[in-house]
């Protein structure tokens, strides 16, 4: 059944606000009258956003952004609050985004925030969002916090598309190599095993290592399948514990040449994200909760939340990221300077951009590695098991002369 909210005046002229699972709105008049109550306003709460399948219909930070610019243009023109909602709602391409910006409007017309309507659905506006959202209501600057917002989102997004666009390349190259070692194994190795059996030769070493390793796949690959898949799941385990993320997050920030990428990827995140929150009104200590949280690496949320008890304590927030040896000295020299001069805000925006090429240079500096070594890897693994195949047949052509 429907749910029905209604806003009712009771004998005593009290309003009131409550919510009915009724099949329509005669029986939230019904239920009124009998309780002695007077109907303000009553609608039908919006459907739940259902989750598409396949993943065909998710909100895109992109979407995201088109959506906040539109809303920080229109508020800035003077239109209301909910006029520009409603605008957005009916003009986004993306259902998902569509049905929560209906959310959204019947939220504030029932008399929330619109932080607190935000705050309902964390799966289009998250923490940042909101508290950003909420410090440019209580400023009076929503416009400026809304424009702030769009371009933080694309400059985040952007830096996350370096990174996964540096990882791209080496996961393609292994999947290749991957599949054609698999076929190999599977379909052409037997075939050279049959012609050997039958000439019955003593064969070299590495053709016994691949015929063998052709045999093990072919028969027991099931085998293999569930010993992957344990893997897998206790990786994933491992993973999710407190001390095995912080283990891995580690082991990656230290990895060679992939560890400078992260790092400072991590660095231009955290500094942009506090850098943003800080401008935009949002306290110190809020900031850097949020920040924490949307780290994406627990050795850097363990550092700033470290940061976060020496602030509440009287102290600094650089001791504690030197502290945690993530950060370089220069970072903290520069933060160092901005709480002492009250700019902390601007200098954390300088760092992030200064940040954001350095990216680019690690980036370029991961693919230019990168392409020759896995080339060579493909080469040996491939190549290797196809000299292993001929070596026989070297050796039988050798015989016969």
């Amino acid at each position: 059944m429907p749910m029905f909210e209604y806003t009712a005046r009771n004998a005593a002229g009290q309003i009131l606000k409550g919510a009915l699972d009724v099949p329509n709105k005669d029986e939230v008049a019904a239920y009124l009258r009998k309780n002695r109550m007077s109907l303000v306003s009553m609608r039908a709460q919006p459907k739940g956003i259902k989750m598409p399948s396949f993943g065909t219909n998710r909100i895109k930070t992109r979407d995201i952004v088109i959506f906040t610019r539109q809303f920080s243009t229109m508020i800035n023109a003077g239109l209301p609050l909910v006029q520009s909602l409603n605008i957005l709602a009916q003009q986004t391409e993306n259902k998902r985004l569509q049905e929560v910006a209906k959310g959204v409007v019947y939220d504030v017309e029932a008399g929330n925030t619109l932080a607190d309507a935000f705050s309902k659905h964390p799966e289009a506006f998250p923490d940042l969002y909101v508290n950003m959202v909420a410090a440019g209501e209580a400023g009076g600057i929503l416009d400026t916090i809304l424009m702030r917002l769009a371009t933080f989102l694309e400059k985040s997004d952007a830096l996350m598309r370096k990174v996964k666009g540096a990882l791209v390349y080496p996961a393609v190259i292994m999947t290749v190599a991957l599949v054609a070692v698999a076929v190999l194994l599977i379909f052409v190795i037997p075939t050279f095993q049959s012609m050997f059996a039958s000439v019955n030769m003593e064969l070299p070493l590495p053709t016994r290592i691949v015929i063998g390793a052709s045999h093990v796949l072919t028969k027991f690959w099931w085998l293999i399948a569930i010993v992957i898949g344990l893997l897998i799941a206790a990786g994933r385990q491992y993973y999710n514990s407190s001390n095995g993320r912080k283990n891995i997050d580690y082991l990656l920030l230290h990895a060679p040449v992939l560890g400078d990428l992260l790092r400072k990827s991590a660095v231009s995140r955290f500094t942009r994200t506090l850098g943003t929150l800080i401008s935009s009104g949002v306290s110190i200590l809020d900031g850097l909760e949020i920040t924490a949280k949307t780290a994406g690496n627990r050795v850097i949320h363990d550092a700033v939340m470290s940061s976060r008890q020496s602030i509440a304590g009287g102290e600094t927030i650089a001791g504690p990221l030197q502290n945690s040896g993530v950060f370089p000295p220069m970072v903290i020299s520069m933060i160092a300077v901005g709480e002492q001069t009250g700019g902390l805000d601007e200098m954390l925006t300088k760092i992030a951009d200064f940040y954001d090429d350095e990216v680019d240079v690690a980036v370029s500096a991961l693919l230019s590695l990168m392409e020759p070594a896995m080339i060579v890897i493909l080469g040996v693994v491939v190549g290797g098991m196809v000299v292993a195949m001929y070596l026989p047949i070297f050796d039988m052509m050798n015989a016969i002369q």
